[in-house]
């Protein structure tokens, strides 16, 4: 299970964050915002020679036997995207995407 989901636009800027439990909701968002700042510093080094451009690789970003929470997040998302009511590059504000987020976090209590 997930203790934070956050989907990304691909201008870089985070379109949906949510994490539980909420009282480390700040330490996510940082985390979430550092990711993006690495990731921008390796977009950004593309200018350099062959050699530095295979450093662009970030590695495995999720383990193997998740694939079907991913899966079933990338079909959801999807979904959103999809909907012609909504504007790409806005926040997503689905109940529907939200309850498919609810159901891959982490339950406390």
């Amino acid at each position: 299970m997930a203790v934070c989901i956050a989907v990304i636009a691909k201008e870089n800027y985070p379109l949906y964050i949510r994490s539980v439990p909420t009282q480390n909701e700040l330490k996510f968002h940082y985390t979430v915002h550092t990711s993006l700042d690495v990731v921008e510093e390796k977009i950004s080094a593309v200018g350099k020679s062959l050699g530095d451009q295979r450093e662009l690789y970030l590695g495995l970003l999720y383990p193997t036997e998740d694939y079907k929470m991913f899966r079933k997040l990338h079909n959801s998302f999807t979904d959103v995207m999809c909907n012609p009511f909504h504007n790409p590059g806005d926040t997503i504000q689905s109940k529907a995407f939200d309850g498919i987020v609810s159901g891959m976090m982490v339950q406390t209590g």
